[in-house]
């Protein structure tokens, strides 16, 4: 080989050798900087290529913050967790939710109408002379149409022949009427209610009260609560009136005649009961003190001649024809003190028999004998 090719063949080896290094000593560095941090990367331009080549999902924007007093959802469980409704604490109840499996309360419609009030009463029957008596007081009696052969006060009250004894409820529905009043209703009642008629019926009065309690009923039923809560206390005042007119009669006797055969009343009876207002001594307490009687004992012209009352009480005027001169001419009834000193009340028998508005009437007649006898004495 000549020199000139020795020589170029000595250059390529080192050109060769040089290259070797270069190449040995960039492997090392690039393994020195993976434990240095990296520095930041110049800007670079993003080509249009590598935008439509990108294909990956662009990450969910932050839901915005929420607005002071508007509440927030609880985010649903993922889909595949089972056991995600079991561990979500349940909300605290608010007042007036309904728990779980509980109806929710009916809401009310204001808007709808109010019921239908109950039809007034505009067709009235009665077949007791009080119940009348009461209706026409407490201004309901242009309502009624129809009453009892016994119902004839007050005078403008339209009698019929209705039996008040023996009610007939044909001839009662045959008025048409809304209400029917009556005492003591059973079975007679029962068959009008079956009508779909409405009855009000009342008993005796056992007490004194029981006339204000029963004229206040009616008012109730006939739409007249007023007038009678304003009857009521008419006639609560002018009874008062009356027993504080009179004197006190404690040390007098006294027998009171229902009919012309000597049945009578006791104190335990409702009649008695208002004698007791005035102190008076009813002479017929021994004969029905067991009560066997009712307190309508039957007397007799010896029993009576023996009791001697000071004064006597005729409600049997009318039924039976009774007066002063009757009572007289008794066999030993002239003897009595009532007889000899005129002490002979003629009572009307229907306004005794009522307990009705006229009670005020048969109160005012025993305190006008008292007054008198005070007087004379």
């Amino acid at each position: 080989m000549t020199d000139t090719a020795t020589r170029r063949a000595s250059l390529w080896a080192r050109l060769l050798l040089a290259l070797l290094a270069l190449g040995l000593a960039a492997t090392a560095c690039g393994d020195d900087s993976d434990d240095r941090a990296a520095e930041p990367a110049a800007p670079t331009t993003t080509t249009p290529i590598a935008q439509e080549s990108t294909d990956v999902d662009e990450a969910p924007e932050p839901a915005p913050a929420p607005e002071d007093g508007e509440t927030v959802d609880d985010p649903e469980p993922a889909s595949g967790d089972e056991n995600a409704s079991d561990a979500t604490e349940p909300e605290d109840e608010e007042p007036g939710d309904t728990a779980a499996g509980e109806e929710e309360p009916a809401a009310v419609d204001e808007s709808a109408p109010a019921p239908d009030p109950a039809p007034a009463i505009e067709r009235i029957v009665s077949i007791s002379p009080t119940a009348t008596e009461m209706v026409f007081a407490i201004g309901a009696g242009d309502r009624m149409v129809a009453v009892d052969q016994f119902s004839y006060y007050p005078e403008d009250a339209p009698v019929t022949d209705l039996d008040g004894w023996n009610p007939n409820i044909e001839a009662i529905a045959s008025y048409d009427p809304d209400l029917v009043v009556m005492q003591t209703s059973g079975d007679v009642g029962a068959s009008l209610e079956a009508l779909g008629i409405e009855v009000w019926a009342h008993d005796a009065p056992f007490v004194f009260d029981d006339v204000y309690v029963q004229i206040e009923q009616l008012g109730e039923v006939t739409g007249q609560t007023e007038e009678a809560a304003a009857l009521v206390a008419d006639m609560q005042a002018q009874i008062s009136e009356l027993i504080a007119a009179a004197p006190d009669a404690s040390g007098l006797t006294y027998y009171h005649e229902l009919d012309n055969t000597l049945y009578t009343v006791t104190s335990s009876t409702f009649i008695g009961q208002v004698y007791g207002l005035f102190g008076l001594t009813n002479v017929a307490d021994p004969a029905d003190a067991d009560g066997s009687a009712w307190g309508y004992p039957q007397l007799s012209d010896e029993y009576l001649v023996d009791a001697d009352p000071d004064v006597i009480f005729l409600a049997d005027t009318l039924c039976c024809g009774q007066n002063a001169q009757t009572i007289a001419a008794r066999p030993g009834w002239d003897q009595l003190t009532a007889v000899q000193t005129g002490r002979i009340v003629e009572l009307n028998d229907d306004i005794v028999s009522r307990w009705g508005p006229r009670l005020v009437d048969f109160i005012a007649a025993i305190s006008d004998v008292l007054v008198s006898i005070g007087a004379a004495s």
